[in-house]
């Protein structure tokens, strides 16, 4: 009975670590979001000048500041610089997020930005989504771990020999 009551603890707790992804996903998408358009923000008035001088490029404007005479041009040539990476990167980003939901997932685990993935978990709040896919993602989780962990229990008491009868390990000692 005791292991009936722990089979549904671990089912329960992965059916809620489970409909936790989606929520997670979302954050970390409108995380990006909002620096992307805040990249944006301090960016215009550079495109402006690019626009006018250099037909809206950046890099050339970059450039320009780089080859200027002027210290101070220079000096702001790799702020700007930077400015203009992250924006890419950024951008960047905002198209891996936009994909379908396991591209999505797929880009989270093995090439999201780090700095971004600790400010959403820090900033994440544990929910429960009633939406389709957090359903579809708890059930899945939920039967993984459970699946994992009995199966593990079950190799162990076999490597132990738990739940073997007497004249069953008797035969295999002759």
């Amino acid at each position: 009975m005791l292991r009936s009551y722990l089979r549904l603890a671990l089912f329960a707790l992965g059916l809620l670590v489970g409909v936790q992804v989606p929520g997670f996903i979302d954050d970390y998408s409108k995380r990006v979001e909002a620096q992307r358009m805040e990249s944006e923000v301090g960016l215009n008035g550079f495109r402006q000048t690019a626009q006018r001088f250099f037909k809206g490029d950046l890099v050339a404007l970059v450039s320009h500041y780089q080859a200027s005479a002027d210290p101070v041009m220079r000096s702001d040539a790799q702020s700007l610089s930077t400015l203009v990476e992250r924006s890419a990167f950024l951008e960047r980003e905002v198209k891996a997020m936009q994909g379908p939901w396991y591209a999505q997932l797929w880009h989270l685990a093995t090439a999201a930005d780090h700095e971004l993935m600790e400010q959403t978990f820090a900033a994440y709040r544990y929910q429960v989504l009633l939406a389709p896919e957090a359903i579809t993602w708890g059930i899945v989780c939920a039967l993984l771990l459970a699946w994992l962990v009995e199966s593990l229990l079950v190799l162990f008491g076999m490597l132990l020999g738990v739940g073997r009868s007497q004249k069953v390990q008797q035969r295999h000692w002759r």
